[in-house]
């Protein structure tokens, strides 16, 4: 058994909520298999190598990179090519490496989809939810991505703006944010038997000063 299949068997965490869970190990994420759980996060905080190596790919311009496929060593080659200090960030491409492999250990995949952004400016500032089955998302750098509580949310709410409708936040003090560094798992209406309760989300304020780093990893069903 590898060390990420090890990782990913603990269960020493707490769900005290009822469609999230939140731990401090990978095996929190295991959790997103719960029927009920729309969110798995797993709080962490990240060193001083990450943190440098982020830093330097943090650019006065925003750039994006894509890969699909196994997440092996040919990985962190082919992303180092496109990183823009290719120099200082290996230990950015370890912690990469490490979440797919999570990825797709946890969901019996042979192929993952990564994007690695950095952005200037909210990709989507509306909350919405996802109509992929689930999706990992990490912000290395900058605010964290926001979601809501169900029993925060008016459903009827979402989706474009249209006369008479509903506000989509019940309750603006219960808005949740994921903090940098922290991983989480969203369980889109793709997931079979989650049809229309796909977690709601969106992406944070960035201000003119601020620069944002986001992972997503989307497992290749």
């Amino acid at each position: 058994m590898s060390a990420v299949s090890v990782a990913l068997s603990i269960n020493n965490h707490q769900t005290s909520h009822t469609h999230w869970a939140v731990g401090e190990d990978l095996g929190v994420l295991a959790d997103i298999f719960d029927d009920a759980v729309t969110i798995a996060i797993m709080r962490r905080t990240l060193g001083p190598a990450l943190r440098q190596s982020i830093q330097a790919q943090c650019g006065p311009h925003a750039w994006q990179l894509s890969w699909i496929g196994s997440p092996c060593e040919m990985l962190e080659q082919q992303l180092a090519k496109q990183l823009p200090a290719p120099a200082q960030a290996q230990a950015l491409l370890t912690d990469v490496r490490l979440l797919a492999e999570a990825t797709a250990c946890l969901f019996e995949v042979e192929r993952v989809a990564i994007r690695l952004r950095l952005l200037q400016a909210a990709m989507c500032p509306r909350f919405h939810y996802d109509n992929l089955p689930v999706r990992l998302v990490s912000t290395y750098s900058g605010p964290g991505s926001e979601w809501l509580p169900e029993a925060a949310l008016e459903r009827a709410g979402l989706g474009p703006p249209t006369p008479g409708q509903p506000e989509t936040v019940r309750d603006a003090s219960a808005v949740q944010q994921l903090a940098p560094g922290d991983v989480a798992l969203l369980k889109g209406s793709g997931w079979i038997g989650n049809e229309g309760r796909g977690l709601v989300h969106r992406s944070p304020v960035v201000s003119a000063d601020q620069k944002r780093l986001l992972l997503t990893i989307d497992p290749c069903f």
